[in-house]
């Protein structure tokens, strides 16, 4: 047998193990448990119904927030994530996903639209996702999630408000499950103040017609 043959031969056969699925020997992926965002939130009181719309945009976030892997700060500076489990969408829009429920439960605003649908409307609320994760402090954890919020005006995407939310939930338990459940707590309180403050501000800038 010729020497290129002897090389030839083994790399063929390898190539045909791996395309039959019996003799693969690539690496098998971990599976995941796929977790939703938890609600906790009761509906809120029916308040005066505002006459302007809104839109809500997913917020903007880091490389690593924007996933579905659940980020965990062990200690210092680490930006880990909680293995074999995942969220089922990225972060941003798990927590674009709870402001719309949010502002649905609240019931003041009644036009209510996403960016992905691409409706104009008279604002549109979207900022930077900061933090959503869990951080561990000595021998204690918390859910944090930070956003910097921003309202801006629907037709010309001017700026008119901004303002910084910041949720700090401590955890009891630090397994994955528990782990989740805090993130809904944190979520429901942040969008608490959010659509507070979102309506606040809405009726505060008397938004006027557009040309």
């Amino acid at each position: 047998m010729k020497p290129f043959a002897r090389f030839v031969r083994p790399i063929l056969l390898l190539a045909g193990c791996v395309l039959v699925g019996g003799c693969s020997i690539l690496p098998q992926a971990e599976p995941a448990d796929v977790y939703r965002l938890p609600a906790t939130q009761a509906p809120a009181a029916p308040g005066t119904p505002v006459k302007w719309s809104l839109r809500l945009a997913s917020p903007q976030a880091s490389e690593v927030l924007n996933s579905p892997k659940i980020a965990v700060i062990p200690h210092g500076n680490l930006l880990s994530s909680y293995a074999a489990s995942r969220w089922s969408d990225p972060a941003p829009v798990l927590l674009r996903n709870r402001l719309l429920d949010g502002f649905a439960q609240d019931g003041r605003v009644g036009l209510l639209s996403v960016a992905d649908s691409n409706l104009q409307t008279d604002l549109e609320l979207g900022g930077q996702l900061q933090a959503f994760q869990t951080e561990y402090q000595g021998a204690g954890a918390s859910v944090v999630i930070r956003l910097d919020a921003l309202l801006v005006r629907g037709f010309d995407q001017r700026i008119l408000a901004s303002h910084r939310f910041e949720v700090r939930q401590p955890l009891s338990d630090v397994q994955v499950p528990a782990v989740v459940q805090g993130f809904g707590q944190a979520s429901d309180r942040l969008t608490a103040e959010v659509v507070n403050w979102t309506v606040e501000q809405g009726q505060r800038l008397a938004i006027p017609a557009r040309p």
